[in-house]
């Protein structure tokens, strides 16, 4: 059997001397379409950094692709939270894309990269944005930034994929649209991808894996084993009633207030 893409054993993180969660015991196989679910506050983003390398554990190990998360940073394409770009922002689409590349120096792309430029078209083809890759991102929809946004966490051509909350200014249609854009990506690529989202219902179809971490605990599993009324239950340490609704979508009810969780939210820079 091939080593785990990603394996946390008994870890913890503490800040501020609060533990954000505790005893996490997790393993991610090599290509797998996870998501890490939860209510604001209960550490999904800390897990992310944790795995990043930019946060250490208080206890327990961690390891990335058989490495140190610093050791494998540079086998990860990453996609912080954000907001929509303004109207007004005129960097071009595909400009935007090669920051993913030189990005971390100072200065404009350097002229005459011929491998550069096709590994800019190769990561806007696998998000099919050469359409609208040359306008201005601000003059995108939400959807076309998010899009682009990917391809700059994927012009680096990594092994694993990270995404905190894709999904979260999209309205339904280009939820389900990037979703299925990202499934396709993980599946013809061969790549592990770790999205962070509140809603899993977009996401359902696809998954292989969810990551539920909440009341400072982290739990893992196939979406059926995780997503049930006893296991969130438990989880919460209050009742939780998981309902299927005649489409096929699961909604969580009884969901204890977000703020009653440790927030992470301090540790961001």
């Amino acid at each position: 059997m091939p080593p785990p893409a990603i394996e946390l054993r008994d870890a913890a993180v503490t800040l501020g001397g609060r533990t954000i969660w505790q005893d996490a015991t997790l393993e991610i196989g090599d290509g797998e379409f996870v998501a890490v679910l939860g209510p604001n506050g209960s550490g999904k983003s800390t897990l992310l950094r944790v795995l990043l390398g930019q946060l250490p554990l208080s206890a327990g190990t961690v390891s990335v692709l058989g490495a140190t998360p610093r050791d494998a940073k540079q086998e990860i394409g990453y996609l912080p939270q954000r907001h929509a770009f303004d109207a007004t922002t005129r960097i071009r689409g595909v400009d935007l894309v090669r920051l993913g590349l030189d990005g971390d120096r100072w200065g404009l792309p350097l002229p005459g990269r011929t491998d550069a430029r096709r590994r800019v078209e190769e990561a806007i083809r696998l998000v099919a944005g050469s359409a609208f890759a040359r306008r201005a991102i601000g003059e995108c929809s939400g959807g076309e930034q998010q899009r682009l946004l990917i391809a700059a966490a994927l012009v680096s051509r990594p092994r694993m994929l990270f995404l905190d909350e894709p999904l979260d200014s999209l309205d339904l249609a280009n939820q389900t649209s990037v979703t299925t854009l990202l499934n396709r990506i993980c599946r013809s690529e061969r790549m592990t991808t770790l999205l962070v989202a509140h809603d899993v219902n977009p996401l359902l179809a696809h998954l292989d894996r969810v990551v539920y971490v909440a009341g400072g605990r982290i739990l893992s599993g196939p979406p059926a084993q995780v997503i049930t009324s006893e296991t969130l239950s438990e989880l919460y340490g209050a009742h939780i009633e998981v309902l299927h609704t005649s489409d096929g979508r699961l909604v969580v009810v009884g969901q204890p207030d977000a703020h009653a969780q440790h927030s992470d939210q301090h540790a961001h820079p």
